[in-house]
Order: C-alpha cells, then sequence, then structure tokens
C-alpha cells in the first residue's frame, strides 16, 4: 500500500522569531512523503529570508492576503496530500515521529486527532490544554468548546471545504465541524501531537472570538443547547479557577 501523503499549511505574517521552530518541526518528521505548504502574508521583518532558506523543502505563496483564513484558503487550494494538517507559526508537531505515529495508528481513517501540549514563548511546557481531547470525537463534540485544536486534527482533504470569510477569528471551529459530519471513521491517537503556543489573535480578540463562537454553535446545536452549554462551560471554568487558586495557595 503506498505511503499516505499529508500535506501541512502554515500561514505567516511578520513572526521571524517563532516560524524557523515550526518549520523545522516538520522538516524534521521521519515520515517521508510529507509536502510542507508555506503561506506568507509578504512578511517585512526578516521571515521571508528565514522560510527561503528552505526553499527547496517547501511549496512557498508569499503575497498579500485578506486576512488568516484567506491565506489559509491558499493553502489548502495548494495542498495535493491524502489529509491536510494546519501548523501556526509558533506551533510545532510534539516530536520527530509524530506523523509517523498518527498514520500508525490505524488505516485509512477520514480524521485523526490527539492530544495538545499548551508552550510559553520561549517553548517551555505549560501542561496539556484545560479542553481534554474526547475519547471518541465526533461533530457534536465541540457544543462544551473546542476540545480538539487545530493543530492536532489529520483530515481528509476529500472532506474539507474552504474556510467561511463570514467569521476573522473562529472559522477553524466551523471548519472541523464541517468535515467531522461527513468523517465514517475519527480515529484518536494516544498522546501528544502537537504543541501550541498560547496567545493568538483569538486570545487578544477575545470577545469576537466568543461571538463567533456562540453563532457557530448555534448554527450546529441549536440556540436553546447552546445557551445551556455556554452556561455549563462558565460555571466549568469557575470551578476550574477556584480549584487551581486552592492548589497555588
Amino acid at each position: 500500500m503506498p505511503q499516505l501523503k499529508l500535506s501541512v499549511i502554515t500561514v505567516v505574517y511578520n513572526n521571524a522569531r517563532d516560524i524557523e521552530r515550526t518549520m523545522l518541526s516538520v522538516l524534521n518528521q521521519t515520515y517521508a512523503n510529507i509536502e510542507y505548504v508555506l503561506i506568507d502574508g509578504l512578511s517585512n521583518d526578516g521571515t521571508l529570508d528565514i522560510i527561503k532558506k528552505y526553499q527547496d523543502k517547501i511549496k512557498l505563496i508569499s503575497e498579500k492576503d485578506k486576512g488568516i483564513y484567506d491565506a489559509m484558503n491558499k493553502g489548502l487550494a495548494a495542498a495535493t496530500g491524502d489529509y491536510v494538517l494546519f501548523m501556526n507559526s509558533g506551533d510545532e508537531l510534539y516530536a520527530p515521529n509524530t506523523v509517523a505515529k498518527v498514520f500508525a495508528a490505524a488505516d485509512d481513517a477520514d480524521i485523526y486527532y490527539g492530544e495538545t501540549e499548551m508552550i510559553d514563548d520561549n517553548g517551555q511546557s505549560l501542561g496539556q490544554r484545560r479542553h481534554k481531547a474526547p475519547e471518541n470525537f465526533t461533530w457534536r463534540s465541540f457544543k462544551y468548546g473546542m476540545n480538539v485544536s487545530h493543530q492536532a486534527i489529520y483530515i481528509k482533504r476529500s472532506l474539507v471545504e474552504p474556510y467561511d470569510s463570514r467569521y476573522h477569528l473562529s472559522a477553524d471551529i466551523d471548519w472541523i465541524i464541517r468535515a467531522a459530519k461527513k468523517a465514517k471513521r475519527i480515529v484518536r491517537v494516544e498522546g501528544y501531537v502537537a504543541k501550541y503556543l498560547v496567545g493568538g489573535m483569538s486570545k487578544q480578540k477575545h470577545r469576537q472570538s466568543l461571538a463567533e463562537r456562540f453563532d457557530i454553535m448555534k448554527r450546529y446545536y441549536g440556540l436553546v443547547p447552546t445557551l445551556f452549554n455556554h452556561f455549563v462551560i462558565a460555571f466549568n471554568l469557575g470551578w476550574y479557577w477556584v480549584r487551581n487558586r486552592r492548589t497555588n495557595d
């Protein structure tokens, strides 16, 4: 059986500090059949110079875009793999054998997913995400929040559609739900498969991000269930904060 081809897509604009770390986590994989697509928004801080050091190993598009999801759609259009994975600038594949581990988990799944480790600006571990990846993931799994990170989900390219341009911060949730609704077989990979750099635009513009998430969940799960689920999320967040404060006191 031919080795499955994975298209890893990274979009970046002016992130000279982190881009090489992300790139090397992909380029140093032991798995051979990886196509690496870099979408650069015409960076002017030295990012593009770093990317071009590896130009013979990547597929590079460097041009103006209309925002992060426009750039991600360009990446999807350029991808030719059996599966796609988005690895944002600053994030990393967890270890050099991660892709091999994912595809060894099972044959011909529509979606593979795993757990994510949080890291800070210095690359130091902050532990596992608060939203733990579920044992069994379906399109309904996001009703209490995004419990599988974008960097930890491999989706068959035949299932994916372009990102919805009406959303500016949370289109990834909608994108994953749409793909998961089509999926017949979803496989959980044990352990960490990605490192996520804490921060980003969804944190900087938190209220807008929450409003978009609410709209997405309302469309898929209904208004009343979404209101109830948000109450449950708020309660759990409050309890999580109290418990951690007691632990740290």
